[in-house]
């Protein structure tokens, strides 16, 4: 098994690419070690290692982020490691339990927030995963879209400007009533 990995707009962030499917048209985030614990046997395994803050799992990638003491240059060989050795094994991903009460895809009723959605599912998310992260639709009230952040978007130093000037201008321009977007957390 050859892991790749890539730099993602966060500093705090590297994305792994083992090479086959992890969770397909799913995602799961963990950023503690007891719903680890629960749910999750390679997130638990990955937020053992010290220095390691955060697990998002994606269809094919893993992004872990580090707290801000840690180093890159030693910890990713032990993320490397410790994710091969799950790999290989064939042990669970995430339990089915963790997306139990998952809600259905909503269905969205009126025509603004409709776009709204398709344009996020068409553009943005596909770009922001292939920086190891994802962009999930909260809320439009009032012309302002609100947006969860996930995996390497969460706390990065770019992600306001991405919001602002990629996010925000083409929404503004697709979607005239959208009049600004702003992150949740």
């Amino acid at each position: 098994m050859f892991i790749q990995t890539e730099q993602t707009p966060n500093p705090a962030s590297l994305k792994f690419l083992p090479g086959s499917p992890l969770l397909e048209g799913r995602k799961a985030e963990f950023t503690s070690m007891e719903e680890a614990e629960r749910y999750s046997p390679l997130a638990e395994r990955l937020l053992r290692i010290d220095g390691v803050t955060e697990i998002f799992i994606a269809d094919d990638f893993v992004t872990v982020t580090k707290a801000e003491s840690s180093d890159w240059d030693q910890l990713k060989a032990l993320v490397m490691t410790s994710l091969m050795q799950h790999l290989t094994f064939v042990e669970p991903i995430v339990h089915e339990e963790f997306f139990k009460g998952e809600k259905e895809a909503p269905i969205y009723h009126d025509e603004i927030t409709k776009q709204i959605v398709a344009l996020l599912d068409e553009r943005v998310r596909p770009a922001v995963a292939q920086d190891g992260g994802d962009i999930e639709f909260d809320s439009f009230t009032d012309g302002v879209l609100y947006l969860r952040m996930r995996g390497a978007c969460a706390g990065c130093p770019s992600s306001s400007m991405t919001l602002k000037a990629g996010i925000e201008n083409m929404m503004k321009h697709y979607i005239p009533e959208v009049q600004s977007v702003e992150a949740v957390s």
